[in-house]
């Protein structure tokens, strides 16, 4: 990147020292500063004014104009990075401005070189981001399980080995069970490095880091594994969750979320950042009461209906519960029926799921039917998206906003 040009803009926040700031721009000549502007308001002014390829922003530490300004810059020009300096830095405050639309998050005092680094990295990745397929996001399916033991781990790792085999293209696999997370015992994956590793990695998540703390299976799945240890499930945050599920989405095909039981803080910000929820329920009368109390629960938050599946596991279990009781009582009838099969115990055991090794079974047949779904839906999302643009130059319409666990929309 040695032959790179770019202008920058630097705004500075009023509490932060203009000379620190001076002092950690880089003197090099492919970066031609064309303002060095004194206040936040000043410095938007001066954006629309000045032609700039790069915005940097020196703040004093959390701000929330801060935020609104990179916002604004963001939405202004997608393809203008921003990189924040700041002369105090919280973890939350990173992932905030990150998650507002920043490129970049650095400590005053920093190096000239290391600034420089920053914004040639920032330009790299606004510039591949453009020349790559538009910045989309591929659908993240979440799924949940009110109840523990309906089959949320069979359930997720049969449905992403079965996208990752049936020309989903590339596919990832979430263990979001933080304490207690099977993913890697059912695929028969040893742990190296897990989620955990990941958050305490620091710095900027980008696609390139993420790959390199995936595990990868047989069947070209990568999979983000849980902590090994109940413990190590506090070094996973919110804030770093939705930064995570954003990168994964820009950077597979699929993403798969296998979740814990229970509406957690952690579950609540999957389902926000989700495409497409998969609820699991089996044939007990406890189970599907919490199926039912989940699906009322999403309704709650504003989640689109036609975006839920809803599996039924071991749905030919003689219990004395029939299919029409369960669309009475949850509301609903099932999309897929997983009946019971004596494989399945020992396709987990052996840790290979049973669309490996018992493909032709009626279970991993079903499993298939739950991975098609979405293979058709977003066939015939992509060819809506192609009408609409042929027609009026617009794309259907997105999902309303979910509610997240801070109680506001967006």
């Amino acid at each position: 990147m040695t032959g790179e040009q770019f202008r920058v803009l630097v705004t500075i926040e009023k509490g932060v020292d203009p000379q620190t700031v001076q002092q950690s721009l880089p003197v090099y000549s492919g970066v031609h500063l064309v303002g060095l502007v004194d206040g936040l308001d000043e410095g938007w002014m001066t954006l629309q004014e000045t032609p700039a390829d790069l915005l940097m922003i020196a703040c004093a530490g959390y701000s929330e104009r801060v935020l609104f300004l990179i916002e604004g810059a963001v939405k202004d020009d997608p393809q203008r990075p921003v990189v924040v300096l700041s002369n105090a830095s919280t973890n939350g405050f990173v992932n905030r401005a990150i998650e507002a639309g920043a490129e970049d998050f650095l400590a005053l005092p920093e190096t000239p070189d290391r600034v420089l680094f920053a914004l040639q990295k920032a330009m790299a990745r606004k510039r591949g981001a453009a020349a790559a397929s538009g910045g989309a996001l591929c659908p993240l399916i979440c799924v949940l399980g009110p109840k523990g033991g309906t089959g949320k781990t069979l359930t997720s790792c049969n449905l992403a080995v079965a996208l990752a085999r049936g020309g989903g293209g590339s596919v990832a696999l979430v263990d979001l069970d933080l304490q207690f997370g099977d993913v890697g015992l059912a695929l028969g994956i040893a742990p190296e490095l897990t989620i955990a590793d990941l958050a305490r990695s620091g710095g900027t998540l980008d696609g390139a880091k993420l790959e390199s703390y995936m595990a990868h299976h047989e069947s070209g799945l990568h999979v983000l594994l849980a902590p090994t240890r109940p413990d190590q499930a506090s070094a996973i945050g919110i804030e770093f969750l939705r930064e995570l599920y954003s990168t994964l989405r820009r950077t597979y095909d699929y993403v798969v979320v296998d979740t814990p039981p229970g509406f957690t803080p952690e579950v609540i910000s999957s389902i926000d950042s989700s495409s497409h929820i998969c609820m699991v329920g089996m044939l007990d009368s406890l189970s599907l009461k919490n199926t039912k109390l989940g699906f009322e629960t999403l309704d709650l938050m504003g989640y689109e209906n036609e975006r839920v599946s809803f599996v039924l596991n071991r749905a030919d279990t003689k219990v004395g519960i029939t299919r029409e009781d369960v669309a009475m009582i949850v509301g609903r009838r099932p999309d897929v029926l997983v009946p019971s099969d004596r494989q399945i115990p020992i396709s987990v055991n052996e840790g290979t799921p049973i669309v490996l090794v018992g493909e032709r079974s009626e279970a991993a047949r079903s499993f298939q039917q739950l991975a098609q779904l979405y293979l058709d839906e977003r066939t015939r999302g992509d060819k809506a998206m192609v009408h609409a643009a042929a027609t009026n130059g617009s794309g259907p319409h997105a999902r309303k906003p979910l509610l997240s666990f801070r109680g506001r929309k967006g």
